[in-house]
């Protein structure tokens, strides 16, 4: 059965189609009784495709109208009639809080109902409550462009600022345009993408829509509208109720009255308030009346309108009551052998079964669990996700959702806005060279950015990047060779010392690095080595009981999840011991990829170890592995210092005796005293906070078992190419889909606000850390605390406390006993108590960012709403690091929303404990980003020496490239204009781009692109991408450095004489080439350096074909 299918069955429902019949009168009351689930959506849908003109559906809140969206959406995918009229603002008169995701929304539902017959909104009261402009109002602002009209971009620049739009450099939001020549990009408030005008003159030439993460173009437009921000310019004559905006011809669904009208009474309530207490600033505020729906228009407006109640509570007294027979998907508690029948039973009875569910995955483990029961069940699959399940009586038809069955969390989906485009934006900031930032040059060291410089050559104009050195000497580099520098990230915020120019201090320091670092990957790869070559024991496949227990995760698997627990398994099977490391920020899910590893290894009859670094940690592994695997037939335990001695020693005998299949503790489980009957798996949490000893034992113990190591300190993007080689690694960096955001707010030290947030979370049943790093008068702020909020109860724990002291502090809030938990940063790692949501940072400003992220993640870990406030001086105090720090935080309210990207500092703790902590002390002399060349360097050499066997089969290229890089220099104008790009930091930011292009396909996207985003290319820049693919072939070559200059070109070999590029077929090439070509070009050697010399060499496309002819031969000859 088929969507289609199923919708045409619901036409024949016998309370449809008397609905449709009613609905001829108007204005007609009637109310739908016996309705529950997701039925609503299917029967009101159904009538709605009937019932011409707009429908309007009201919810009794935001997340019960979100499912109820989705539902729709699920039924009819990508139909534009289905749109969602969200409320804007999250408090009276603080406009500064708009989210512009809901603006654009509301702004999108207006534009929908002005310009379509027949829209379904889906809503709730909180929306309703703030008034709308009038249609006239409107249709008055909103301003059609056209293709192929002219414009004059001067008016169009007016029209915007007037409707205040604001002028940026890259539009990434709504409510901004930009100009560059001739191209205009604007975001309008009615669409989710921006659009980019390209004029030719006046003319309108194209219209496109394009990404504002990427900034390219994505398809285009015959026309568009610009709809200014409606709620911005709202005035008495102008507005209106949304009731009256969408008229009363719309066919309203209410879910309860009593509930719209009880919210609309408690918001106006709450907005009279705020207005009375907002304080005197000589600019007259707007009175709630003008801004807000008064409740009591609400009964009058509705009096108008045709409506449908369809419960759980009715207010017309004289409705039509039509009946329906649905009934709510039962309960099967997880038992399949329940659901079995009762689907055996349905099918008995002429029922239809069909399971929705929009993750085929679930379906699939479905079909497992039935298959391993032998169970015979008939069902149809239906590929779309639908809220609750229900069975529809008269029509037969049973329609039952996955994660019901498996009692897995379902999450709404919204339009996610414009947060990804925002946070792409600030990372370019992060990682863009700005004026004063120190950098490391390959060959000269550590010295200072200064910006970009025109310099004259030879009387053309060169652009290059100038860098300052110690006692302020200056060295210009040129924009070919911007791949030698590199921006300096050492430890948060400490200045490095600055090289001298033409010493050899710098030489010294790079060679000693190499060598220390060739040293550690050796031991690194020699270990993978020897692993490989020991027998270990392999796992048998899946059972159903694997696959039970996988469904049964209440969350969705996230992709990064599920490819992680694939290769966990697929190393178990394999007859090799397996090492994989996995990587995931705070709450991402390791810890069910360990339940599930753990489990394998249990139903195999192997026994599993699992280590963690702090006695808390082991009871939280313990209550999470416990409560995972309760329907399940393992024994979970665990030895930590809070059992007595009699009863560890019953836990021991149990272990030895093989009667405990999952054993969680400190590093006390690696001593001699614990024996376990069969070990097969050791899970090992956060290895790199555990001492050298306790490592030592593991490595002997990791030789022949199979290990799985769980980090939460993110590594490196570029470390995890080269670590390739020594580690198996998965990387999660997907957040889990139920997870909301933060809510990250920086407020100024105010008893007020901190009541206030304390209070809330109190009041949900939840707990609050506050952190505060100064132990001193950290029993002032307890007081505070036990002032502001009477009757709440303060636990305190600090470093300095007995360590038995803190632990039974930690213990009773995470049993309950203490509301609030006054802390210093101890409480960053790892502890996971998802009742506590509220987290308050005092003097946020002296936490290095990554400190901040990990605090973070200890709230908003369950599907509760985490609030997060960093109490901050005022911003104007703040140094312009803090301000940065602190806004990256606010910005990156999701979790592991590409943190460890804008995160340096992490990158060096994550490297500084994968490689040794020895390494920290490198990379704060010569910078992250350079340690990693070297690096990848080192492993590199290894790779072709002492390990080239065990690295034979990856694939190498065919061309040995014997040249790492070739350097050009030239006195040729080849650079991006000013007047091409004016942005400088974008003008940088795309030089490095080119240059760290590797492939031919790589430069003619980069080609499109820029002529997608600044317009026609010019001739310069032409001949800059030329140059780029000139280096390239110079490289195959075998140069080293390239110069052109007065017609004249010169190649220079490799200098030393015994390389074995010159036994090599290239070489002989070069000098047939030579041959062949004898007035064209010399070899020849002075001071010691052999280079050869091209004459008539007039541009760079000369320069390009004279150097491609000697490898076209090349490539003919092999």
């Amino acid at each position: 059965m088929t969507i289609k299918q199923i919708k045409a069955e619901f036409k024949k429902s016998s309370g449809v189609i008397s609905t449709i019949d009613k609905l001829q009168n108007r204005p007609t009351k009637i109310q739908w009784k016996g309705v529950v689930g997701a039925s609503k959506a299917f029967n009101a849908s159904t009538v709605a495709e009937q019932v011409p003109g707009h429908h309007l559906f009201i919810l009794q809140d935001k997340e019960e109208a979100a499912y109820f969206l989705n539902d729709l959406q699920g039924l009819y995918l990508d139909d534009d009639r289905v749109v969602f009229y969200p409320a804007s603002y999250k408090v009276p008169y603080k406009l500064e809080e708009t989210d512009n995701a809901n603006v654009v929304g509301r702004a999108e539902a207006l534009d929908k109902v002005t310009k379509s017959p027949n829209s379904w909104i889906v809503t709730y009261p909180k929306a309703l409550f703030e008034r709308v402009p009038t249609k006239q109002k409107l249709s008055t602002n909103t301003f059609k462009i056209e293709k192929g009209e002219e414009y004059d971009i001067e008016f169009l620049t007016d029209f915007l600022l007037e409707h205040e739009f604001h002028i940026v450099d890259f539009v990434y939001e709504p409510g901004q345009f930009s100009i560059r020549g001739g191209i205009v990009d604007i975001f309008s408030y009615s669409n989710d993408q921006p659009f980019r005008l390209e004029f030719f003159g006046d003319e309108l030439e194209t219209i496109r829509t394009f990404d504002p993460v990427t900034q390219l173009s994505i398809k285009e437009h015959a026309f568009f509208h610009i709809v200014p921000n409606i709620q911005l310019s709202l005035d008495q004559t102008e507005n209106g109720s949304f009731l009256s905006f969408v008229g009363k011809d719309t066919t309203l669904w209410i879910s309860s009255y009593k509930e719209i009208k009880g919210q609309l009474e408690t918001e106006y309530k709450k907005a009279a308030s705020i207005f009375n207490e907002l304080p005197e600033t000589g600019a007259k505020h707007t009175p709630p009346s003008e801004l807000y729906f008064h409740p009591t228009d609400l009964e009058k407006e509705l009096q108008l309108f045709t409506q449908i109640e369809w419960g759980p509570d009715y207010t017309n007294k004289d409705a039509a009551v039509i009946q329906f027979t649905d009934k709510a998907q039962p309960a099967f508690n997880k038992n399949f052998d329940l659901l079995t029948e009762d689907l055996k039973q349905r099918k008995k009875l002429g029922f239809k079964n069909l399971i929705f569910s929009n993750q085929p995955k679930q379906i699939e483990r479905l079909l497992d669990i039935f298959r391993d029961i032998q169970a015979e069940v008939e069902f149809t699959p239906i590929n779309t996700g639908i809220h609750e399940g229900f069975i529809n009586e008269e029509l037969k038809l049973v329609c039952y959702t996955d994660h019901q069955i498996f009692e897995r969390y379902n999450r709404f989906r919204l339009k996610e806005g414009f947060r990804q485009a925002k946070q792409a934006l600030t990372l370019k900031e992060l990682h863009n060279l700005q004026k004063g930032d120190y950098v490391t040059h390959i060959d000269h060291g550590v010295g200072r950015f200064s910006g970009l410089e025109t310099i004259d050559v030879n009387g053309k104009p060169q652009e290059t990047i100038r860098l300052v050195y110690k006692d302020n000497d200056v060295l210009y580099v040129s924009i070919h060779s911007l791949h030698r520098i590199s921006k300096f990230t050492g430890k948060d915020g400490t200045a490095p010392s600055m090289n001298k120019l033409g010493t050899q201090t710098w030489a010294k320091l790079k060679n000693k690095t190499k060598k220390k670092i060739k040293e550690i990957a050796f031991d690194l790869i020699q270990l993978y080595a020897k692993r490989k070559s020991q027998p270990g024991y392999a796992y048998t496949p899946d059972t159903y009981l694997q696959n039970e227990l996988e469904a049964s995760f209440i969350y969705e698997d996230t992709p990064d999840q599920l490819k992680a627990t694939e290769a966990v398994k697929e190393d178990m099977e394999k007859d090799t011991p397996m090492d994989r490391l996995i990587c995931g920020d705070v709450g991402f899910g390791k810890t069910e990829i360990a339940v599930r590893a753990a489990f394998k290894a249990a139903t195999d009859g192997k026994q599993v170890a699992i280590l963690v670094p702090t006695t808390i940690l082991s009871l939280q592994h313990y209550r999470s592995f416990k409560e995972r695997l309760k329907d399940f037939p393992v024994r979970v335990d665990y030895v930590n210092r809070f059992k007595s001695t009699k009863q560890s020693n019953e836990t021991l005998k149990d272990l030895s005796d093989g009667k405990i299949d999952i054993l969680i503790g400190t590093h006390k489980i690696v001593s001699k005293n614990v024996k376990f009957k069969d070990l097969g798996l050791i899970i090992i949490d956060e290895e790199q906070k555990f001492g050298v000893s306790v490592k030592d034992k593991l490595k002997t113990l990791k030789a022949t078992v199979d290990t799985l190591t769980l980090t939460a300190t993110p590594i490196p993007r570029t470390l995890q190419f080269s670590l390739m080689g020594a580690r198996d690694l998965s990387i999660i960096s997907t957040p889990p889909p139920n997870r909301q955001p933060v809510l990250t707010e920086i407020i100024e030290f105010d008893e007020e606000t901190i009541r206030d947030a304390i209070s809330y979370e109190v009041s949900r049943g939840g707990q609050v850390y506050f952190v505060h790093n100064r132990l001193e008068n950290i029993q002032e702020i307890s007081g505070m605390i036990q002032r502001l909020c009477p009757g709440v109860r303060v636990g305190i724990g600090h470093g300095q406390m007995d360590g038995k002291k803190l632990e039974k502090v930690m213990m009773d809030f995470i049993e309950h006993e203490y509301d609030v938990l006054l802390a210093t940063t101890i409480i960053e790692s790892g502890i996971d108590i998802s009742n506590a949501n509220t987290m308050i940072i005092n003097k946020a400003n002296n936490f290095g960012l990554s400190d901040l992220h990990q605090l973070r993640g200890r709230v908003g870990r369950s599907t509760k709403k985490g609030f997060c406030y960093l109490i901050a001086p005022r911003y104007n105090m703040l140094t312009s690091e803090a301000q940065k720090r602190l806004n990256a935080l606010v910005q990156f309210s999701d979790l592991g929303s590409g943190f460890s990207i804008a995160m340096k500092d992490l990158d060096i703790r994550g490297a500084g404990n994968l490689l040794g902590g020895e390494q920290s002390g490198f990379i704060a002399d010569i910078g992250f980003d350079m340690y990693q060349k070297i690096l990848n360097e080192a492993i590199d050499e290894l790779r072709q020496s002492e390990f080239k066997d065990l690295f034979e089969n990856r694939n190498s290229d065919s061309y040995q490239s014997f040249v790492q890089e070739c350097v050009l220099e030239t006195d040729m104008e080849i650079r991006i204009p000013d007047d091409y790009v004016n942005n400088v930091s974008e003008r940088l930011s795309l030089y490095q781009e080119l240059d760290s292009l590797a492939t031919e396909e790589e430069l003619k996207l980069f080609e499109t692109q820029l002529a997608d985003r600044f317009g026609p290319i010019p001739a310069v820049v032409e001949d800059l991408l030329q140059s780029i693919r000139l280096r390239r072939k110079a490289q195959e070559v075998g140069f080293t450095r390239l110069i052109i200059k007065s017609e004249k070109m010169i190649g220079y070999f490799t200098e030393n004489p015994a390389h074995i590029y010159y036994q090599s077929p290239i070489f002989t090439q070069v000098l047939n080439y030579i041959q062949s070509n004898p007035k064209g070009v010399k070899m020849n050697q002075k001071n010691d350096k052999l280079r050869l010399v091209f004459s008539n060499v007039g541009n760079i496309d000369e320069a390009l074909e004279k150097v491609s002819k000697i490898m076209m031969r090349a490539e003919k000859q092999q």
